[in-house]
């Protein structure tokens, strides 16, 4: 297992090179640049500035040099833990994205520690009561919860969290609580207000999982080794526990590496209409202002999340399924 995880990791290293490089090539697509924006939106301010001040701050921004300078200097001070500076902030990348990606990872670790709470024993209890009436009604909730928009579901519970729960009405904290400095209290203020943000975000994967579970349950118990353990006088439970569960969990321990991400980025409708200070918004903002250094910041860092969790998930398999550690995975 110690050469899989090291080879892993030693393949992952060209792979974010080559990330780094795309992404922000791709981010220079667009024509301008920040500065072009910048000094676009002050003359359509009636704000005079002449070609020689233009000049003056490509040269401060550094956008004056070709791209590919400017890569190796955003590059190299990534690796370094320095992201360089925001242009639309005018603040540390490093800082930015700091206040954030705590309460980002804070709000994506509960949303996915609830989705599979939720989605894994509903489709096992589904599977294992095949066309029931509780099966019918998980089944029509959870294509419901996969078509439902996700912000169309944040104003509704939010509403409903305000009015009967007593929970704010977005934000991850109260008032009282915005500037102030960490405590108990503050703590329990914020896992309050973490629970709802949680639910909404992980409502779109907990329906697609529970599909997932019910149908991978489903075809592992029609195998002849699961008859084999019920002649065996396992008990119902126990013979589904033991082996068509573990199988089943292959396909929703693999898609790890992608909701990971997908999570720790916010659901940026989501945070925006709850008024959440996650890297979501942060990342759209970077985006259309093209604050290149902050938006390639972004992107390497869920690049990274996504070779962390695919690790992971390769693990996991390794662990839950003995075929895959027997095929070569030691």
């Amino acid at each position: 297992m110690r050469t899989f995880v090291l080879k892993r990791i030693l393949q992952a290293l060209p792979i974010l090179f080559g990330i780094s490089v795309i992404s922000f090539a791709i981010i220079q697509l667009p024509p301008g640049d920040y500065l072009t924006t910048y000094v676009n939106n002050l003359r359509s301010q009636g704000d005079m500035i002449s070609d020689e001040q233009v000049k003056a701050l490509e040269e401060q921004y550094g956008l004056d040099r070709p791209v590919y300078v400017q890569y190796w200097k955003w590059i190299t001070n990534f690796v370094r833990g320095e992201m360089g500076q925001s242009f639309y902030w005018n603040k540390p990348v490093r800082s930015l994205i700091g206040e954030r990606i705590a309460l980002s990872m804070a709000v994506s670790v509960l949303a996915l520690i609830l989705t599979y709470a939720i989605a894994i024993p509903i489709g096992l209890f589904s599977a294992t009561r095949q066309y029931t009436l509780t099966d019918n009604i998980f089944t029509v909730l959870a294509f419901i919860g996969v078509g439902l928009p996700s912000f169309l579901v944040a104003l509704v519970l939010m509403y409903f969290g305000n009015r009967y729960l007593g929970l704010g009405a977005g934000g991850l904290f109260s008032v009282e609580y915005l500037d102030a400095p960490w405590s108990l209290g503050r703590v329990w203020d914020l896992l309050k207000h973490m629970l709802l943000p949680a639910l909404i975000i992980g409502i779109s994967g907990t329906a697609g999982t529970i599909r997932v579970m019910r149908a991978t349950t489903l075809d592992e118990l029609s195998r002849p080794y699961v008859e084999a353990a019920r002649a065996r006088g396992l008990r119902e439970l126990t013979a589904v526990l033991r082996y068509p569960v573990r199988v089943a969990l292959n396909p929703i321990m693999s898609t790890i590496g992608w909701q990971l991400p997908a999570l720790v980025s916010g659901e940026t409708l989501v945070s925006m209409v709850l008024g959440l200070p996650t890297c979501g918004p942060l990342l759209y903002t970077a985006l259309i202002t093209q604050d290149m250094f902050l938006a390639a910041s972004f992107i390497m860092i869920l690049s990274t999340l996504t070779v962390i969790g695919t690790l992971l998930s390769d693990i996991l398999l390794a662990w839950i399924d003995p075929r895959i550690r027997f095929g070569g995975i030691q």
